[in-house]
């Protein structure tokens, strides 16, 4: 068999079965394996960027890789964002890029790029296959480098004479790298920091945000707090009392005001988003110290679980109530989603400006798992959905998404629409980048000056939600009143397939 089949044969016998692609000449071998090993899905996505977010939400929930597939250095330039977030966000992926083929590379030809030197900033490992007889072996080792915990983005560059040279035989099924267990020595620290009386309150990040480690975390009897960029969270009325740290500096440091002792669990010291003048980046108190119980490559969950404590659980917030009829604003529109959301719902924030309210009334909503935005750069709200309903066709994946944001990656929703996928997008529009306004302030920059206003501003030409949803696919409403959201979202819960809602707030 040819690489192309080898490398497809190879991913598949070490479990993945799902390739997001948007491929380019040096990757037609790759196209054409997919008739001889129709096992592997191939699932099309008009941008790099939506194949990276994608694999970034599949990665979330599933807690296996899918493989991208893209073409060659500028493919993976546009790609390069969303494999940030995947990499904060600790997602296994196996990452293809096609290179021109070995002959070709002496003439700098207009494509030609330094591939390796674009995926080392995002990617746990890099290769680039030197033998087409080493393509099974290769392939298999991608598939474990990128599940080496705590994970991480797998980046394998195939010259395209190497897919079409006779390889061999498919490599072997890996077996996967377990977490490291903690060292007990921290274990006892940190039992005799929780004995001690002094304040304490432990911090979950990685692996150890998953419910089981919640659970055990909420048995030591001090407040859980999560970090506000771990990949995958269980939120919802059982789950409100791990506080996820705040996102403005000033909100975070009253919310971890008079700890003593703070204990990591798979997490780093929590800082503020950016620095700002006059402020310092760390947001535990000064006089706290820092506690490791597991690194990001260890246990956090076994390490919380042989802490021991017996506790009671604690009690669930208050059920949410419908808002009455009125404007839609994020606070009713929160209210809404809180009331109606479905148990076991999957819900892709990047909400941005609009976070901090809706966020809350969800505290009051039924269980659900949070996708945050991990690395800050936007366009990932819809991919990240995508993926996760490629994951679990199941589930209900609701998309809540800035206008502004969506931009950078709209063309989600046509890979939604063609693959049939349950989501349901509510687009934000407030017509503007807010979140500039809030942050012009912060930084001291002064007030928003009519230039300023220009690069803030994006209601001229005003975005027609409706008319671009439809032209991807996506049947779309229309919502400006609280009752109007409800509606919608209650008729986008009862449908199949993809929809979206622009609310107007």
């Amino acid at each position: 068999m040819n690489g192309a089949e080898c490398l497809l044969r190879t991913l598949l016998a070490n479990g993945v079965d799902l390739c997001l692609m948007n491929p380019g000449t040096s990757e037609m071998q790759f196209v054409s394996a997919l008739d001889r090993v129709p096992a592997m899905r191939g699932v099309l996505c008009l941008q790099e960027s939506v194949c990276a977010g994608a694999a970034d939400g599949y990665a979330r929930i599933t807690g296996r890789p899918a493989a991208t597939l893209l073409h060659l250095g500028p493919g993976l330039a546009n790609a390069l964002s969303n494999f940030h977030n995947a990499r904060k966000a600790r997602s296994s992926i196996v990452n293809i890029v096609g290179e021109h083929s070995t002959q070709h590379l002496r003439y700098d030809a207009p494509l030609t790029a330094d591939v390796e030197a674009f995926a080392r900033p995002v990617s746990a490992w890099v290769r680039t296959l030197d033998d087409p007889l080493n393509m099974g072996a290769a392939a298999a080792e991608a598939v474990r480098e990128s599940l080496r915990p705590p994970g991480g983005v797998a980046s394998f560059i195939i010259p395209a004479d190497h897919s079409w040279s006779e390889s061999g035989e498919p490599g072997p099924s890996i077996a996967s790298e377990p977490r490291r267990l903690t060292n007990p020595a921290r274990i006892s620290a940190c039992s005799s920091i929780l004995a001690s009386g002094e304040p304490a309150a432990v911090l979950l990040g990685g692996s150890a945000t998953s419910r089981r480690s919640i659970e055990a975390a909420a048995r030591l009897g001090v407040p859980v707090f999560l970090n506000r960029y771990a990949a995958c969270v269980p939120r919802g009325r059982k789950w409100s009392f791990a506080r996820r740290v705040s996102y403005f500096p000033e909100h975070a440091e009253v919310l971890l005001a008079g700890i003593k002792h703070l204990i990591l669990v798979e997490a780093e010291a929590p800082v503020s988003f950016f620095g700002y003048p006059g402020r310092r980046s760390t947001v535990a108190p000064e006089d706290c110290t820092l506690h490791v119980l597991a690194t990001q490559q260890e246990d956090g969950c076994a390490a919380l679980e042989a802490l021991c404590g017996d506790a009671a659980f604690p009690p669930e917030s208050t059920s949410p109530v419908m808002p009455e009829d009125g404007p839609l604003t994020p606070e009713s529109l929160g209210a809404v989603l809180a009331a109606l959301l479905p148990e076991g719902a999957i819900v892709s924030d990047e909400m941005v400006s609009c976070g901090e309210p809706i966020n809350r009334a969800l505290e009051h909503a039924a269980e659900h798992d949070l996708l945050p935005v991990t690395g800050g750069s936007i366009g990932q709200g819809l991919p990240v959905a995508l993926g996760a309903a490629l994951a679990a066709p199941h589930r209900k994946v609701i998309s809540l998404e800035a206008d502004g944001s969506a931009m950078y990656s709209l063309q989600a929703l046509w890979t939604m629409a063609r693959e049939r996928l349950d989501v349901i997008t509510v687009i934000l529009n407030n017509r503007r980048y807010r979140i500039l306004d809030i942050e012009m302030q912060r930084t001291g920059a002064g007030p928003v000056g009519p230039k300023a206003e220009e690069m803030i501003d994006i209601s001229r030409p005003a975005l027609d939600w409706l008319y671009l949803a439809a032209g991807l696919g996506v049947p779309a409403t229309r919502a400006t009143t609280a009752a109007e959201f409800a509606a919608q979202f209650r008729s986008a819960l009862n449908a199949s397939g993809p929809h979206l809602i622009e609310a107007v707030l």
